[in-house]
Parts: structure tokens; sequence; C-alpha cells
């Protein structure tokens, strides 16, 4: 009989350690970093002082609505890493964010092993994580259940709905140089609500990766960064490190995440019908994907 339990015991103790591997193994899409009182305007300050203090180029920011703003930053290894894969450039910066939620600040950013595996990456952009926690702190990975690297890969949000793989084409141009100058005139030129937040240049490669602002209203709503988030970011731990949207030029065409990829990855556990759900963003796929066309060029079909 003792021999029995001792042997249970050792199963249990097998199981207990493996299950605790496998929680490990999970990315969640975000890292809260820090989250204290104080005013918006300063932590913003400080996180840009910190980003650059640590390495990091800032690409571009942009306030897309009241008490919440995100920051775009690129490195050496995330250019790098991003002239690597296909379509590696969406991957060529990340975003922090600095929101005022109720008594605090809180700042964020999007999670560098998560979006190196959702991107199908090479490289799984450790050496960056390590850079952010040391420039903003780390307190917990959040806005997911998780994900394995594995599942992060080949994800999608269920039957019929886009991979990684399948973007939206926007526009095709007859050469690079001239994808990139219609897609800066457009942005510049504001169309469809559509402005330009920051640009990423990928090296060795034909790829440029902009990150956009979407304002709309009326019957535009559904492409509006505000009216987006506050109908699916609505938990006390913000996630508008999820903004802003990306185009990328990839030689003589324009691509776009759909949205039902890129909002899905940000929030993969987003209940399909209910209140927050994407239910209440079904029509902001398309809204997304027409504005974003119209906005680099493109030619509504």
């Amino acid at each position: 009989m003792s021999k029995l339990l001792k042997l249970l015991g050792t199963l249990v103790l097998a199981l207990a350690a493996t299950l605790a591997v496998a929680q490990d193994a999970l990315l969640k899409p975000f890292v809260l970093g820090s989250k204290a009182s104080g005013e918006l305007a300063q932590k913003v300050e400080a996180a840009k002082t910190a980003l650059t203090g640590a390495g990091f180029t800032i690409a571009g920011s942009y306030t897309p609505y009241a008490n919440t703003t995100v920051i775009a930053v690129t490195n050496d290894e995330l250019r790098s890493t991003a002239a690597k894969s296909e379509h590696g450039g969406f991957g060529a910066a990340l975003r922090v964010a600095v929101v005022k939620a109720k008594d605090e600040v809180q700042v964020s950013y999007t999670n560098p092993p998560y979006w190196a595996n959702a991107y199908r990456m090479k490289g799984d952009l450790k050496e960056t994580a390590a850079k952010l926690q040391t420039a903003l702190g780390r307190i917990e990975e959040f806005g997911a259940r998780g994900l394995t690297p594995d599942q992060l890969r080949k994800y999608h949000y269920t039957f019929g709905m886009e991979y990684f793989d399948e973007p939206s084409l926007l526009a095709s141009y007859a050469s690079h140089d001239e994808a990139v100058k219609a897609v800066e005139a457009g942005l510049a030129a504001g169309k469809q609500g559509v402005t330009r937040v920051y640009r990423v240049d990928v090296p060795g490669k034909k790829e440029v990766l902009f990150g956009v602002a979407m304002k709309g209203e009326g019957d535009n709503k559904n492409m509006d960064d505000k009216y987006l988030m506050s109908e699916i970011d609505f938990r006390d731990i913000k996630s508008a490190a999820h903004l802003p949207y990306d185009v990328l030029v990839a030689d003589k065409k324009v691509y776009a995440q759909y949205a039902r990829f890129r909002i899905a990855i940000s929030f993969p556990d987003l209940s399909m019908m209910g209140a927050n759900s994407f239910m209440n963003i079904m029509s902001s796929p398309e809204a997304i994907r027409k504005s974003l066309m119209l906005a680099v060029g493109g030619k509504d079909d």
C-alpha cells in the first residue's frame, strides 16, 4: 500500500509540474508594466524617456480618445526579425499604451513573444521583451486566457475566419516607390478619416509599415478607433495597445490584416455574442477594410 501511495504521489507531482510548464508556455497579447496614481501627460513623457533610454526609437504616438495615448516603438531586433519572413513587417513595431483609468494611470505594451508568433516571425523577440520590461516594468501578462506559440502561429478566431497569411489586398502599384508615395499621400490627406501615426521601414526588404489612426462618424462610425474600443475594451485593465491599426506596403502591393484576424488576435477571448462581443462590431471589419482601401488609393469593389 505504501508503495502504491508513493507512486500516486509521484504521479501527482509529475502532473502538477507538467501543468505548470504548460501554463508558463501560454502567451497573452499584452503586458501590464505599471499602474499608479499620477498625471497622464507626465506618465507619457516618462514612458518615452524610459523607452529611448532602453534603445527604442519612438516611431510615433497619438491620442485616439480621451485619457489614452499610444506610442509606437521599434528597434534593431524588431526590424531585422521582421525582414526574415513573409509579411514580417507587420511586426516591425510594438505599441505602448498609457491610459488614465479611474484613479490610476496604466502603462501597458504589446507582448513581443505573443506577436512574434502571431505574425509567424522567425524569432521570439525575447531580447526586446527584456528591454521593454527594463524600461516599463512587468506586473503581469493580460488580455486572454493564453495561447501556446503553436496555437498563435496557426490562429484564426473560428471556422471561416481569416488567418495571418490571408490579409486584405488594398491596392497595387507599378513599383514599390509608387506604392509608398501613394500611401503617404492618402494618409497626409486624411482620406476616409485615416491618417498616419507612424512609419517604420524594414531594412533590406521592400516593406514599409504604417500605423494609422481611424476617425469616422455617422454611416462610417464602425471603423472609428474610439467607437470600436468602446465596445470591446471594457475590462478594468485596458487593452489600448491594440491600436493603431496597421497598413503594410510589401513591394508593389498594399495590405492590411483583415479585421476578423487583427481584432481577434488582440482579443481572442471575446465572445461571439452578447454584451461586449464581436456581434456588436460585426460591421467593423468591412468598414475598416473599405476605409483603408480608399485611403491608400485602392478602388472600392
